[in-house]
């Protein structure tokens, strides 16, 4: 990612996301150190268990990149726990002790900066449990650590995909991040029969602009990874000058439908803060009169 940096550029959409800067000591009011409010939801340490259906399992707390608008800055970072002995067994057993949880979302931190064997133990222990039918890994490791994606990491991650289903989230936000050691470890994980997804976060500066977003979407459909979500700006401490208002990224979303196949469209979502769900930002859950977004029970909630 240095490597990719253009220096003769003071805006440089990679150097915003990765290089710390003075705008980061602004904070705001409405700013949290635990923005979306997983804290209220973690019964056990390591696994968030907001929806009936779905738990997050938080397996380390260290990362390859540390993005400047990550809204778990406050919590990751080197010193963090790895979710590993006791810890970890206490977090399985949740998990096993639950049987309406079908989906384990795997995240953290960045958990593809575990070894091979740790990502195989952690797959097989979890695909061993009757009721868990999906495995979601959540990871910005193939795009800027690319060389991380061994043969045996795929074969690790894939161990299980032959009975439980295995998706790997790939966090990334401009084109220019999908270089071709990227290109080639995306392809191999599909090529091993990973289902691979996108996220990305709307960032000012980055990729707030429509032919941007279409480059980056239609860069990402050209390896097989398919266009999930683009996240609403969640309101950590010092992202501020990240923000994009909701109406700016739903005329954004109105461009890309005018220049992008069906395939390309991402969900323009929002995570309420507070702990009230992901909902995706529509003209049903958005409203600009009230700048209010309506959670799942239809509850309304102030956003910028």
């Amino acid at each position: 990612m240095v490597r990719l940096i253009d220096r003769s550029d003071p805006h440089d959409p990679l150097a915003r996301q990765f290089i710390p800067s003075a705008d980061e000591a602004a904070t705001t009011p409405h700013q949290h150190d635990d923005p979306i409010g997983d804290e209220a939801y973690s019964p056990v340490p390591g696994v968030v268990h907001r929806y009936r259906d779905r738990a997050l399992l938080k397996l380390v707390h260290t990362c390859p990149v540390y993005c400047r608008f990550c809204f778990r800055r406050a919590m990751v970072g080197p010193g963090g726990d790895a979710l590993n002995g006791a810890a970890l067994a206490r977090a399985l057993a949740y998990i096993a002790d639950h049987e309406d949880i079908v989906e384990v979302i795997l995240t953290g931190g960045d958990p593809l900066m575990l070894s091979a064997r740790r990502i195989e133990y952690v797959s097989q222990r979890l695909a061993a449990m009757a009721h868990v039918q999906l495995l979601r890994w959540h990871s910005r490791v193939p795009v800027v650590d690319a060389a991380r994606i061994t043969p045996e990491v795929i074969a690790a991650l894939s161990a299980v995909a032959g009975t439980c289903p295995v998706t790997v989230v790939v966090h990334t936000n401009h084109a220019r991040e999908l270089t071709q050691p990227a290109r080639a470890a995306l392809r191999a994980m599909r090529e091993a029969g990973l289902i691979l997804r996108s996220q990305s976060v709307l960032l000012a500066g980055v990729n707030d602009d429509a032919a941007t977003l279409a480059d980056l979407m239609r860069a990402l459909l050209s390896v097989g990874v398919q266009p999930y979500h683009l996240h609403h700006l969640d309101p950590a401490p010092g992202t501020a000058h990240f923000h994009v208002p909701i109406a700016r990224g739903q005329a954004l979303m109105d461009a890309l439908r005018t220049i992008v196949s069906g395939l390309a469209l991402p969900h323009y979502v929002v995570d309420i803060p507070g702990g009230y769900g992901k909902v995706p930002l529509t003209p049903s859950t958005w409203s600009p009169d009230d700048g209010t977004v309506s959670d799942h029970q239809g509850t309304k909630h102030r956003i910028t």
